[in-house]
């Protein structure tokens, strides 16, 4: 039996939302032949006692719970969990296909180092203990020279026990600089911060929410955690709630809403300041009571005609949209472009925010719940080693930036002009070659580390750049603990446990450091009492470890921080807005990177499971195909199909046109996840990276990367 790619795509998606709400059953996943026919290298599991084991599903922020089959001692399918609290059985169709991710050819089955030049993939084995004993080598001829704060590391989170082992082997090291990849989370959290004075992360109760307008977020494209937003969504229709979309092109999310507001890209946080003038001035929410006397003063200027003018948006259509979420009982505004790994302003973010603020849903039910931002462990005291707390390669935590704690982009720009230097850079579940805006400029700046160390189970993008790779096991081969998922409207830890042996001579990120921290010694070595990674989690897990190993998750109650709604702050409210780079004469089109359920755009690139749902419209052989409203094609003499150049200040790249009447005029549009120079054939060369076509543009409030999009111009090839 052979499945070509379009018999595959009719077979298989019908709605890539409805997929991921059943534990998706499909006959596919189930049959070994044909897996083995279309990918020689997944293993056929011979007959044998089948059993499940249960686990969390690391590869996005999701953290669903997930219940594998095995037959012996192989798996042989992922299941979403019934029961638990964030997926309740559903799966996304990355979250399905973990196993090529286990079996697959990107695994980087030992230590690894490099013995040609960087990025020419030559590479020789390695035992752990060279391995180890060379970084530590390293490191002590790094600090001998008084160069600590030289050493840096970029992980994907900043939350769990392996970003905190990391973070305390650079401080009992004597370096500042542990440094997290950016989400638009970091805006959100900074604009609670600067108008309720507190350290808090939000938690959106979207299955309570009786009227919901998105600023952009992908509810049914992979935004916070996809199953649970997809599930959301359904629920929505089921008891009648109302879901406005407001986005510039109209996406998977956008055409499941009850409304689409087909807003000039970047203008959201006019549109949210001027729903707030209205419900001020029209429908004030009573228990607010007085005192919004400054909020009156800074929206003055936002009246329905101004922002119907910079939105296109119509003048009553805005009167009415704000006069029904005044209204519904439990209204709640997310904010979070695409998936939530989009850049935003702070500005934007506090926009947004207010929505909530007016409509009185703060710690409510289906509103937005302010959640303590600390770990969910409490770790032993140690002693910091000077220099760790000096100032860092991203400029972060300091100055105008003093309440921004990371700070990615800023970093290349210090490796680039040279005023920071790094002698040593470690890279933890997260591929900034290809993640980070402008990639050239990024791999500029990381050839100029001397040493970069990976700890990718993949040959990624960034391992494939590195130095040493140390590989991690794979999600299902290690115990670890899962922090809530972006969004989620409770604080809890789950945990991750192995489901299956360890394939290769893999080890735990988490043991490799405890490791590796022995073997440097002295302060380092002092800092880290424990045997192994293990007996970490376990001590700092304390009275939740039996717990989380019965459940696998352990909510923790009163988490919500109260909050005093008379003592807000509105100081730079009105700065949402930020500029595109380029000149618009030059580049007259505006291009706008989208999200895809289909396309993995993160750490993890798309397996070749997910390759077969890609559809034609957005790939056809190795071109990616940009999307342009016919208007807009006709002014530029491009018809459907023709081969075109897509050009930024930035970069260029070769397309073909896809003619799209759901895209404003004057926009283009391509989804993230495609342009791959890693992992295998099925995913590698195949489209464009839409981050080697748009830079970083910086939000002045913050330091944050606020660039959503950027100017672009398209010609016929």
């Amino acid at each position: 039996m052979k499945i070509d790619r379009r018999s595959f795509l009719s077979f298989v998606v019908g709605g890539a939302a409805g997929t991921a709400l059943t534990p998706i059953p499909w006959k596919l996943t189930d049959d070994s032949s044909i897996w083995t026919q279309m990918w020689p290298w997944t293993p056929v599991p011979a007959n044998g006692e089948v059993a499940y084991a249960d686990s969390v599903c690391d590869l996005c922020p999701g953290g669903c719970g997930i219940s594998v089959r095995k037959v012996d001692d192989r798996a042989i399918k992922i299941e979403g969990k019934s029961g638990h609290p964030v997926n309740d059985g559903g799966i996304c169709a990355l979250g399905l296909s973990g196993l090529q991710l286990l079996y697959g050819p990107t695994r980087v089955k030992q230590p690894l180092k490099r013995v040609g030049t960087r990025g020419a993939g030559q590479w020789e084995k390695i035992s752990w203990d060279a391995a180890l004993k060379e970084v530590a080598q390293k490191l002590n001829e790094i600090a001998a020279a008084d160069k600590t704060k030289g050493v840096a590391c970029i992980a994907d989170t900043d939350r769990g026990t392996v970003p905190g082992l990391l973070k305390r082997f650079l401080q009992a090291y004597g370096s500042p600089n542990f440094i997290k990849m950016p989400a638009s989370a970091d805006a959100y959290e900074l604009a609670i911060k600067k108008m309720h004075g507190v350290a808090a992360t939000a938690g959106f109760d979207a299955e309570n929410a009786d009227f919901v307008i998105s600023f952009g977020s992908g509810v049914i494209q992979g935004w916070g955690a996809p199953v649970r937003m997809i599930k959301a969504n359904s629920a929505w229709k089921a008891a009648g709630a109302k879901f406005t979309q407001v986005e510039a092109r109209k996406s998977i999310t956008a055409a499941k809403a009850d409304q689409w507001l087909p807003i000039k890209p970047g203008t959201e946080a006019t549109l949210a300041l001027g729903l707030a003038h209205l419900i001020l001035k029209k429908h004030p929410h009573p228990a607010l009571g007085q005192g919004f006397g400054p909020l009156k003063k800074a929206l003055e200027g936002y009246y329905p005609t101004k922002v119907a003018d910079v939105t296109g948006l119509d003048e009553d259509l805005i009167i009415t949209l704000a006069g029904a979420f005044a209204r519904a009982d439990k209204p709640l505004a997310l904010y979070g472009k695409g998936r939530g790994t989009t850049p935003g302003s702070v500005g934007e973010a506090m926009a947004v925010h207010t929505l909530n603020i007016l409509a009185g849903n703060i710690n409510k039910k289906g509103g937005v719940w302010l959640m303590d931002g600390s770990d969910t462990v409490e770790w032993p005291d140690f002693t910091a080693a000077a220099g760790a707390g000096g100032p860092r390669v991203d400029g972060a935590a300091n100055g105008a930036y003093q309440d921004s704690p990371y700070l990615p982009s800023r970093m290349v720009s210090a490796l680039l002009e040279d005023s920071y230097p790094l002698q040593a850079l470690f890279v933890s579940k997260s591929n900034p070659l290809y993640s980070l805006p402008d990639s050239e400029n990024v791999k500029a700046a990381f050839s100029k580390v001397p040493l970069i160390v990976s700890f990718s189970s993949y040959m990624d993008e960034t391992a494939a750049f590195a130095d040493l790779i140390l590989p991690n096991h794979h999600y299902l081969e290690r115990l670890e603990d899962v922090p809530s998922p972006t969004g989620y409207p409770e604080k809890m830890v789950m945990l991750a446990q192995p489901v299956v042996e360890p394939q290769f001579n893999t080890q735990h990120t988490g043991d490799v450091v405890i490791s590796l921290a022995g073997t440097v010694g002295g302060s380092v070595a002092a800092a880290f009492g424990w045997e192994n990674y293990e007996a970490c989690l376990q001590e700092l897990l304390g009275d939740a470890w039996d717990t989380l190993l019965e459940r696998g998750y352990v909510v923790n109650e009163g988490s919500a921080l109260a909050t005093d709604l008379t003592a807000l702050k509105f100081a730079g409210l009105d700065a949402g807005t930020i500029a595109l780079e380029g000149d618009a004469g030059a580049f007259p089109l505006v291009f706008m990177p989208y999200d895809s359920l289909r396309l993995s755009s993160g750490y993890i690139g798309d397996t070749p499971f997910m390759m077969k749902t890609v559809e034609e419209t957005i790939l056809l052989g190795n071109d990616s195909l940009v999307e342009i409203n016919p208007a807009t094609a006709k002014k530029a003499g491009l018809r459907a199909g023709d081969a075109a150049v897509i050009e930024t200040p930035r970069g260029r790249g070769r397309v073909k046109v896809h003619l799209y009447d759901g895209i404003r005029p004057g926009v283009i549009a391509m989804p993230r996840g495609l342009g791959h120079t890693a992992y295998d054939k099925y995913l590698a060369n195949k489209g464009i990276n839409t981050n080697a076509l748009i830079g970083p543009v910086e939000d002045p409030a913050s330091g944050l990367d606020a660039a959503w999009g950027i100017r672009a111009k398209l010609s016929k090839a």
